[in-house]
């Protein structure tokens, strides 16, 4: 059976795959938190990934390890950077989703100046 958007949803660390300009892939470990049928993630808004995503918004997910080393198949998907207001509700959802870890990390990206300097990616399934 293949494998689909919600069964990686589930994986506790996601490769996030981002396509350069020229089509090369850009793998990424990432936590990401179930958002209804969608997944979010907090990330710099200077980040590689973002840049990417804003040129070419098709992307993969598969489970991986949390050094990004893959556990399963890829499957497509969309995503989408959000307004910075979505930036609240993405850290409630982490820290939901990883509890300790997850409020620690929230935390600590809120005091260097998470909520102005960081980003929602909302990844969809195709």
């Amino acid at each position: 059976m293949p494998v689909t958007f919600a069964d990686v949803a589930k994986s506790e660390y996601i490769l996030l795959t981002t396509f350069t300009k020229d089509g090369k892939p850009k793998p990424t470990a990432i936590w990401a938190a179930p958002a209804g049928d969608r997944l979010v993630v907090i990330t710099q808004e200077q980040s590689w990934k973002v840049k990417r995503i804003r040129n070419i918004p098709r992307v993969t997910i598969a489970p991986c390890d949390r050094s990004g080393n893959s556990k399963g198949e890829a499957v497509d998907a969309t995503a989408a950077i959000l307004d910075k207001a979505a930036n609240g509700a993405t850290y409630d959802a982490i820290g939901k989703r990883y509890g300790l870890i997850g409020k620690t990390f929230n935390v600590f990206s809120k005091l260097r100046g998470g909520m102005a300097k960081n980003v929602t990616i909302e990844l969809k399934a195709v």
